[in-house]
């Protein structure tokens, strides 16, 4: 029955003994009765082993006298005592769990004696002696004093004792690291030893409770989070499951060294095998569907320091459905749902009206609301029916009064509406499967009602058939369009850029400044009392999230009821146009093969392979029927390679410098190169003759691109030049006529360049890193980011291209990483490391196809963040790479001068 819980806040159990409660000493009718005695820092407690005696809880701060009392020296007088007796007179004791029943603490005032005597009368000495430095603590005046006085013979006992080596798994472990933590549940710490070795990982309680060893295996650890707790950089949670809301332990370190070394030792143990995620991979995965919203702000709570363990820092969730009152929950309607742009206090306009006029009249720092959207209270308001000893705990032993607790769905919704004081988010539990916490399944006497009616379960919305129907249908709230379509915006004021600074003024969302990672430092702090008092104020009131995103967060993309079309270089328009019910079903079809050709992207085989240039090969075109592939090298020549009889039909040469790209215009006619000679060049196929030059640049041209007849060419004189092309006449000797309508410029050489579905943004990469992406209607940068390790020097970007639905923009460069951005943010929001530098690459969202700088094809799952095949391919760096609209044939061209077919062979 005996749990941490029926300790004070900030209280630590120390020791337990075996003994007996004598009642009615030396009388005709003493009994006894046997159990545990417990010695924590701020009480005594006694636990009888009989269920239907109750729990006795002293605090030691209401205590007269602690002694032996058949000893009569006054000098020393626990020498000599051997019958192992304690009187303990006091003027205040509490009654808990009497007949076993969770109730509110009973609480006896007025002097009463209680002796208690101990199973091994040989510990008496050491026992009294604690009790009496307890008690002196327990007396002092200040706070601050009483923590430093109970931390001091804290520490004490840890120094004095050590991990017991015995409860290693095996005898061939080997140890790495031991210290002194406390491993951290709700409400309560328990002080013990720590201990890594290089299997496992073990926490040895200093008082054996709840066990004497709590051990995990290292190779069963999925997450591991560094955690802020109490304000201080000394939390540390580990994870051995990967969607899980709770941990397998959360440890608090005396110091950060400590902390920081542990997590090192764990981290090294399993980079090996599992991959760090951070929120802008997270993000990746819930933008493209692959975890739900749930999962998500799961995620993200947990990397914004939010534990179940910590409930001035549980995971935060938020109110979705706004109708509580309608017998049917309509998902199709917008006003269903809460607007999730605005915080709790901003939803109702005359109460944010009264909140915004005492805000502008208050002294700085100023805060527009007076209590937090999450704290310990709220937490346990909503999980009361089933954690109500947490309940007692944090308010000294007392359930809160009737009215004031979780009664109704639509007056918790209301009051947080309506209410002067009132500004809660929900917890994860509200979009979970277990609906016990809306039940009194313990039948809980928590109070009657001023109406006379009892506090019983949760009244539910007429919309809810039952407990397990309303979280159903919760669920389905928050993974429903309009949310999906709108979480975004939440996100930004709870873990994003309007959680501080002048962006939270504006959405109004601004609270206590201590509530804020920053908001003080308690180390500057050097009275131990004002520490105290500021740390239980904050610890109580709550605290906000660690702010995870600086800049807007990126929406999710909602699917289209239609499929999307691509091209060969997946950087293609969405139809949006009207279509028959026949179009729309090969659209599908179409969809799906490709799907499926992506599934099986690691099928590929080389089917042949041809050495055609005598350098490396820089751009490879295909015509509509794949019967001709056309291909540039450093060779300085242009040569057309026919399928059906293997061999060079043409080559040209246009000068003595290297070409850079290459691309055929629609309709087969004419095929553009662009070289390192400045200039780009038009060769008619047809007549098999050079047809044009454009003379538009003053360095090299390094890549261009053809999109609606307009010419986008990227040159190493620092610009990305836009150029509307009228052709000639096919059959006469006139020139194409070229116009200018745009000049990008940048700082240094660009070295590649790609267009989004719709033409209307355009990305540059250059040969420091960066990349720009533009608004090609008014040649604007949008974006700019500068992603590349600075360690390097020189960091050309080698290949990016925008995905299907023009989101995410995913470039490789010298970093040897893939790099994921958002279009409509600029955010980073997802990064992968290979183990050398990859050249060029095909990529569907989710998995790319590169061609690596020692020759080999990589298959990558980019959500997952590895490798999934390796396909040996070039004997030098695949420097080009072409794949067709099927997605189920690719051609390569390397520094090894070959030109390589690739089909897939089921």
């Amino acid at each position: 029955r005996f749990s941490l819980l029926l300790l004070n806040l900030e209280e630590y159990y120390f020791e337990q003994h075996t003994a007996n409660h004598i009642i009615n000493n030396g009388c005709r009718d003493e009994r006894k009765f046997r159990g545990s005695l417990k010695i924590c820092s701020k009480s005594i407690i006694f636990e009888p082993d009989d269920n239907i005696q109750p729990i006795i809880k002293i605090p030691l701060r209401d205590c007269i006298s602690i002694k032996a009392p058949e000893d009569h020296e006054t000098n020393n007088p626990f020498t000599r005592d051997t019958s192992g007796r304690i009187s303990v007179v006091c003027n205040q004791v509490f009654l808990i769990k009497e007949r076993n029943i969770i109730a509110p603490y009973k609480t006896v005032r007025g002097t009463t004696e209680h002796l208690f005597q101990l199973d091994v009368p040989g510990k008496l000495g050491d026992v009294v002696q604690t009790l009496h430095q307890l008690y002196r603590a327990s007396c002092l005046d200040k706070m601050g004093d009483q923590a430093a006085m109970i931390t001091a013979i804290l520490q004490s006992r840890l120094a004095r004792t050590s991990f017991d080596k015995n409860r290693f798994q095996s005898i061939s472990e080997t140890l790495h690291m031991e210290c002194k933590a406390e491993m951290v549940t709700p409400l309560v710490t328990n002080p013990g030893h720590v201990c890594v070795t290089d299997a496992n990982l073990y926490f040895q309680p200093l008082n054996g409770y709840p066990k004497p060893v709590v051990q995990i295996t290292l190779q069963n650890v999925r997450r591991i989070y560094k955690r802020r707790h109490g304000l201080m950089p000394l939390g540390l949670e580990v994870f051995c499951t990967e969607n899980d809301l709770c941990s397998d332990i959360y440890l608090k370190f005396y110091n950060y060294q400590d902390r920081d070394e542990l997590y090192f030792l764990i981290a090294t143990y399993i980079e090996n095998h599992i991959t760090e995620h951070t929120a802008e991979s997270y993000m990746l995965q819930w933008q493209r569907g692959h975890i739900t919203n749930y999962q998500y702000l799961l995620h993200l709570n947990n990397l914004a320091d939010r534990s179940c363990n910590d409930l001035s820092q549980y995971p935060v969730f938020p109110w979705i459905i706004a109708d509580y009152s309608s017998s049917v929950l309509d998902l199709t309607k917008p006003e269903t749902f809460r607007d999730l742009s605005k915080p709790i206090g901003a939803l109702n306009k005359e109460r944010l009206d009264r909140l915004l006029t005492r805000y502008e009249e208050m002294p700085e720092p100023k805060f527009m609301y007076g209590s937090h959207y999450s704290s310990p209270g709220y937490v346990l308001f909503y999980l009361v029916r089933v954690a109500p000893e947490y309940m007692l705990c944090l308010q000294n032993g007392k359930f809160d009064h009737a009215d004031r607790m979780f009664n109704s769905l639509a007056e918790t919704w209301k009051n947080c509406l309506d209410g002067a004081t009132d500004f809660k988010e929900l917890i994860p539990e509200f979009y979970e499967n277990d609906s016990s916490f809306l039940v009194n399944s313990l039948k809980l006497d928590l109070g009657k009602r001023q109406g006379g009616k009892m506090v019983e379960d949760v009244e539910l919305p007429p919309w809810a058939s039952g407990p397990d129907d309303f979280l159903q249908k919760s669920q389905e709230a928050l993974e429903s369009q309009y949310v999906s379509e709108h979480l975004h915006e939440w996100i930004d004021l709870i873990f994003g850029y309007k959680q501080k600074g002048s962006e939270a003024v504006a959405a109004h969302n601004v609270f206590h400044p201590l509530t804020y990672e920053g908001g003080v430092d308690l180390n500057s702090i050097m009275d131990p009392n004002e520490k105290v008092a500021l740390l239980t104020q904050i610890l109580e009131f709550g605290q906000t999230p660690k702010q995870l995103f600086t800049i807007p967060h990126p929406r999710r993309i909602i699917p289209k009821l239609k499929s999307l079309s691509r091209t060969s270089s997946h950087s293609v328009s969405i139809t949006e146009s009207p279509v028959s019910p026949n179009e729309e079903s090969f659209e599908d079809l179409t969809e799906e093969s490709i799907t499926l050709a992506w599934n099986n992207i690691a099928k590929l085989k080389l089917e042949e392979k041809y050495k055609i240039h005598k350098e490396a090969i820089t751009g490879i075109a295909v015509t509509c029927k794949g019967s001709s592939v056309f291909t540039t090298s450093q060779d300085s020549t242009l040569k057309m390679f026919s399928r059906e009889s293997k061999t060079i039909q043409r080559s040209v040469s246009f000068s003595s410098m290297a070409l850079s790209s290459c691309l055929i215009l629609p309709g087969d006619t004419t095929v553009i190169s662009s070289s390192w000679d400045n200039h780009i060049y038009f060769y008619s196929i047809a007549f098999g003759r050079q047809q044009d030059i454009l003379m538009g640049h003053d360095d090299a041209v390094s890549k261009i691109c053809w999109r609606d007849g307009r010419l986008y060419s990227a040159s190493w004189d620092s610009t990305v030049k836009v150029w509307h092309c009228v052709p000639g006449e096919t059959l006469s000797n006139k020139k194409h006529h070229f116009e200018l309508l745009a000049e990008l410029e940048h700082d240094v050489s660009v070295n590649t360049v790609d267009l989004s579905a719709g033409s209307t943004i355009l990305a540059s990469g250059t040969k420091e890193g960066t990349i720009s992406v533009w608004d090609v209607t008014t040649a604007t940068v949008l974006h700019q980011t500068e992603y590349l390790n600075m360690l390097f020097c020189y960091l050309r970007l080698f290949a990016f291209f925008f995905c299907t639905d023009s989101r995410h923009l995913l470039s490789a460069g010298e970093d040897c990483c893939f790099k994921v951005i958002d279009i409509q943010t600029g955010m980073l929001i997802s990064s992968v490391t290979a183990d050398e530098p990859q050249r060029c690459f095909k990529w569907d969202g989710n998995t790319i196809l590169s061609g690596s700088q020692s020759g080999e094809l990589l298959i990558w799952d980019l959500l997952g963040g590895k490798v999934i095949e390796r396909i040996k391919g070039h004997t030098g760096a695949v420097t080009s790479m072409w794949m067709n609209e099927q997605c189920n044939s690719v051609i390569t061209g390397g520094e090894d001068k070959q030109l390589m077919f690739w089909k897939q062979q089921y």
